[in-house]
């Protein structure tokens, strides 16, 4: 079991096409798509947003949140691993950032399964 799990960490290395960021970027391979999370304007406004409403929250809320956004990141790393390419995706950052920035603003405080939502 430990040779397949070798083998395999060895093919992602090997293949950084798999690790590219969503489209419309200048820069490829691996480590663009590893680190594009975290240099990406779009996604790094987004994970303020979401802490600065996680932080606004109490009880479970104030850690679900968070959670699930580096949960629904890692969902969408692994769907940019199979090569789907989701239109718009861009447009849906944007969005999300519009609507965290909203819910900061109004110091929104649905129920937790709502602000999972």
């Amino acid at each position: 079991m430990r040779h397949a799990k070798i083998l395999a960490t060895a093919a992602l290395l090997l293949a950084p096409a798999l690790a590219f960021a969503h489209p419309g970027h200048a820069e490829n391979g691996l480590a663009a798509g590893v680190l594009h999370p975290l240099t990406g304007l779009d996604h790094l406004l987004a994970m303020l947003a979401v802490g600065l409403w996680a932080a606004q929250q109490q009880g479970k809320a104030r850690l679900a949140l968070p959670c699930t956004f580096v949960g629904t990141m890692l969902i969408g790393g692994l769907l940019g691993f199979t090569g789907l390419e989701i239109p718009f995706m861009e447009t849906g950052i944007a969005a999300s950032v519009l609507a965290l920035g909203l819910l900061v603003a109004l110091a929104a405080r649905p129920p937790v399964a709502a602000a999972v939502g």
